[in-house]
């Protein structure tokens, strides 16, 4: 197996591409662009490959940085493109799914109580990635296995993240990263109850490999990381919970300005997204009181 650095140009900097010679597999082959796309044969020359030998491209969940090179690799390579059932549809007709996903996204950032202004700017902001309109994806669920791979629905980051295992090693995507907690509940807002979701991931992955390979940095230990994923998240809903008791009743975005501070185009729908997971479980737990909807207010 080869890592591949893959530049994002976001702030996660560098996507993490895997390459199995032998197989003749991809996993999250990067960006779109011609910048990411040398990048990623330059990685494949490396170990005597060319795209045109590649013959599975499997894609952890549909956020262009993993995703956005897949069609242009399996168009190259005549290659299969593989994910989740859950997200496939976002990638494989992206044109269409696009507006749908925009459409939900406005609807809730409205929910969350940011400012109609902001939102306006968000939507703006959301410009198409060059994909086609159509991609041919094979839809897979958990527990399916082909060319030696095994995948594990790993849900949270988006609805259909998928993690894998290929020869004993675990590929998790975005789903644990080794320098900063993946995103819930902005990142995707099909994923209901985004938080309690992603714990049970957590869970779920601590049973697998001591040692997992994430879509960006190096390679992490599994057990100690989750551990620290849940102490930030504990820490996180204390604090939330702190300030709902002391300034309730808030919405998300309310909560969202004061744990993050000033946030434009992705960012607001990100830590707004964070605000709104944390305020659910709460209030699903009982510890606070869902007051009022559109916008959710919590006290």
């Amino acid at each position: 197996m080869e890592r591949i650095g893959v530049g994002t140009g976001n702030p996660e900097g560098t996507n993490s591409s895997y390459v199995f010679p032998k197989r003749e597999v991809v996993i999250d082959p990067g960006p779109p662009g011609d910048t990411p796309w040398q990048q990623l044969k330059d990685g494949l020359a490396n170990v005597s490959l060319q795209p045109t030998d590649v013959s599975t491209i499997f894609v952890t969940h549909w956020h262009i940085d993993h995703a956005g090179l897949a069609p242009r690799l399996a168009k190259e390579a005549n290659a299969d493109i593989a994910m989740h059932k859950a997200d496939a549809q976002l990638v494989a007709e992206y044109r269409d799914e696009r507006e749908r996903r925009l459409n939900r996204d406005m609807q809730s950032l409205e929910q969350w109580g940011v400012p109609e202004d902001i939102i306006q700017s968000v939507r703006n902001q959301d410009t198409p990635s060059p994909l086609p309109d159509q991609i041919p994806v094979r839809q897979l669920s958990d527990g399916d296995q082909f060319n030696g791979l095994e995948v594990i629905h790993t849900p949270g980051h988006t609805s259909g993240h998928a993690s894998v295992t290929v020869d004993g090693q675990l590929f998790v995507g975005d789903a644990v990263l080794p320098t900063y907690t993946p995103n819930v509940g902005g990142s995707d807002t099909r994923t209901t109850q985004p938080l309690q979701t992603y714990y049970q991931t957590l869970e779920r992955l601590r049973t697998r490999e001591e040692i997992a390979y994430p879509g960006h940095g190096k390679n992490v230990s599994l057990g100690d990381r989750i551990d620290e994923i849940f102490a930030h998240h504990k820490k996180r809903s204390e604090q939330v919970l702190s300030l709902v008791q002391k300034r309730g009743p808030v919405t998300p975005w309310e909560i969202a300005t004061i744990l993050f501070g000033e946030m434009s185009g992705i960012h607001v729908k990100l830590g707004a997204g964070e605000a709104a997971a944390h305020l659910t479980a709460l209030a699903e737990k009982g510890d606070i009181d869902l007051a009022a909807e559109n916008p959710y207010s919590f006290s």
